[in-house]
């Protein structure tokens, strides 16, 4: 058996074990990059070389980019603006699509998708959506608008950058008085040139991805639904003076969509207002008494203007950023049992702010301070993280527990992180935007020559560095926000390709496609296109369009039709991998957000992959005629 035979029967393994068995993706593969090491298929360098590839250290480094606005809170307002309120299930999924697609065209889709999956998950939580119906959709839907366009993704480009240094040679040929063939000539493609094609397929795919996610992908939630908590606080949150919220009613301020939480009353002026009507309108002071669970607590400190009633919150001597929310179970000999909450003193002996209350199930109604604490009862504090450490030990508490994210956002920071965003996605764009525009506008290209290039990692490394040095994210938490199993699945995938070009087994398949066209160039198209398909479900998409460029212009060449057609649909083809976690990068990074499994991908890709492929196949030949 030939290296390239082994390689090709090995991937296809790795397949298998993706899809029957429960083993995570980053396992699988890096066992697959370990058999190929022993076997000497792939040198330590080769094998080691897809961790420090650039576009799996830029993944990593835009995990902090997005824990940057996720703890500012400004990922709500993106969510916001994005996502609105839907009604129903498809069209939460439709407000995700359509607008992912749009921004996907003009700006790259690994940071595009890096961005808004917080966004998403919020958007998920807000609106009781299981993440599985909105994860993958989020992926396909990047990918979908980056073919819209030249520059929406680096696929394209890539492509282009051949196109520009193969014009460039004929010219070179030209001059030297080497005629260049008539069918032989190419010219770089313009900014709309793929829209043509990208435009159809994308809208009728994110039509297909709407309906596929609504009625395809599992509805899996966390094992301990919302519903199944047994623990309801009555928690106290006040209107601030300048809050965004006032003028607001229940209904559009959000506070009725939070899952597993109601609003039990307002206080206004000393009136208690029961009974609340989601058209009321909030006002600066207003107290809101909400009943609900932990969860639902821990969004409801996230939203910008509501903060604790108490205004013990604001003489802790920590700042708010270094805070958490912790649960402390009251024991029989707290110093504190039978006193209310106000009069107890609580942050004076604990240097802690009691939030909230749960009682066994019932429903306390009284405002914070005038609850009595009993034995037992669980109390949300907002404290300093030494506070579960210091309390573990005491007699006071039964049990102590930290919340997981649950530090009260930097809203003062969020408008600073939006643009720290913004600005990094401005940079990656902006050369070859420029570059495209001067195509129209020939007096811009000294300007599109001179601009400097930003690559995305250069791009997302000084974003993620202004993220901490501004404190937009502490380093902590940007440590804990990258997802290592991720960044293992994607540096093994890239051993695994190279493993693939290094053995000639990617250049065997590429090669049978000629034979197999008989002629017509409707078939060799769509070889081309399913040969582009299949090496880019293998490999990264970059390296599958590189490796089929030249076979798709030979193709046109020995048929002596039109290029362009081959050309587009090897863009299509390389950048629409929809079948495999592996076939785009911003697959993979949705696999764990969404508690997916290889067959998901399967089941929802592979007729998205023959719907784009019939459609290229279709439209390219149309509107560039053969």
């Amino acid at each position: 058996m030939s290296p390239a035979q082994f390689t090709l029967g090995l991937v296809v393994v790795l397949f298998l074990m993706l899809a029957f068995t429960s083993l995570a993706p980053d396992l699988i593969l890096m066992l697959g990059v370990l058999v190929l090491l022993v076997l000497g298929v792939l040198s330590p360098a080769e094998a080691l070389g897809g961790l420090s590839n650039e576009a799996m250290v830029t993944v990593a480094v835009l995990y902090v980019v997005g824990a940057g606005v996720r703890e500012t809170g400004g990922v709500d307002w993106i969510a916001k603006a994005l996502f609105g309120r839907p009604r129903s299930l498809l069209g939460a999924i439709g407000r995700l699509v359509f607008p992912t697609m749009g921004l996907s065209a003009f700006m790259n889709n690994t940071p595009l998708v890096a961005m808004l999956i917080p966004a998403v998950g919020d958007f998920a939580k807000t609106n009781r959506i299981a993440p599985s119906k909105l994860m993958l959709p989020l992926s396909y839907a990047a990918i979908l608008g980056g073919t819209m366009t030249l520059i929406g993704t680096s696929t394209n480009l890539a492509v282009q950058t051949k196109l520009v240094e193969k014009a460039a040679q004929q010219q070179a040929a030209e001059r030297s008085g080497q005629p260049v063939e008539a069918n032989e000539r190419v010219t770089p493609l313009s900014m709309f040139t793929i829209s043509w094609v990208g435009v159809p397929a994308a809208l009728i795919g994110g039509i297909y991805v709407v309906f596929a996610a609504r009625y395809l992908l599992p509805d899996r939630r966390p094992a301990l639904s919302t519903s199944d908590d047994p623990k309801e606080y009555t928690v106290e949150m006040q209107v601030e003076a300048d809050s965004p919220l006032v003028g607001k009613t229940i209904e559009s301020a959000g506070l009725r969509h939070l899952p597993g939480l109601f609003l039990a009353e307002i206080d206004r002026d000393g009136n208690s207002l029961p009974a609340v009507s989601p058209r009321e309108e909030l006002r600066a002071g207003d107290r809101l008494l909400f009943v609900g669970i932990v969860d639902s607590i821990v969004e409801l400190q996230r939203i910008r203007g509501l903060v604790p009633a108490t205004e013990d919150v604001f003489h802790l001597k920590a700042p708010r950023p270094q805070r958490c929310l912790i649960e402390a179970v009251v024991s029989n000999t707290c110093p504190l049992v039978g006193v209310t909450i106000r009069d107890s003193r609580f942050r004076s002996h604990y240097n802690a702010v009691v939030v909230a209350v749960a009682r066994n199930g019932q429903k306390l109604h009284q405002k914070i301070g005038d609850i009595v604490l009993h034995a037992g009862d669980v109390l949300l504090v907002e404290a300093h993280p030494s506070f579960a450490d210091q309390q573990r030990s005491s007699r006071d508490f039964f049990l102590v527990s930290k919340i997981e994210e649950s530090t009260p956002p930097k809203h003062e920071l969020a408008l600073l992180a939006v643009g720290i965003l913004v600005a990094m996605v401005l940079a990656i764009s902006a050369k070859d935007l420029l570059q495209v525009t001067a195509n129209v506008l020939p007096f811009l290209s000294p300007v599109a020559r001179s601009f400097p290039q930003l690559s995305t990692f250069m791009a997302a490394l000084l974003a993620a560095g202004l993220m901490l040095l501004s404190r937009c994210v502490s380093l902590e938490r940007a440590r804990k926000s990258i997802d290592w199993e991720v960044l293992l699945a994607i540096a093994a995938s890239f051993a695994l390709g190279t493993a693939l070009e290094k053995t000639g087994a990617a250049k065997s398949i590429a090669d049978s496609t000629s034979s197999l066209s008989a002629g017509n160039p409707w078939i060799a198209l769509a070889i081309i296109y399913f040969i582009t398909l299949v090496v880019t479900e293998l490999i990264t998409n970059n390296a599958a369009a590189l490796l089929m460029f030249p076979f798709a212009l030979a193709t046109a060449q020995q048929l002596g039709v039109s290029y362009l057609p081959f050309v587009i649909a090897v863009m299509m083809a390389a950048s629409a991998g929809f079948a495999t976690p592996i076939g785009y990068q911003t697959n993979l990074m949705v696999y764990g957000p969404g508690g997916y499994r290889f067959s998901d991908y399967l089941k929802v890709g592979v007729p998205l992959d023959l719907l784009i492929m019939a459609i290229t196949v279709a439209l390219a030949p149309w509107a560039y005629p053969f």
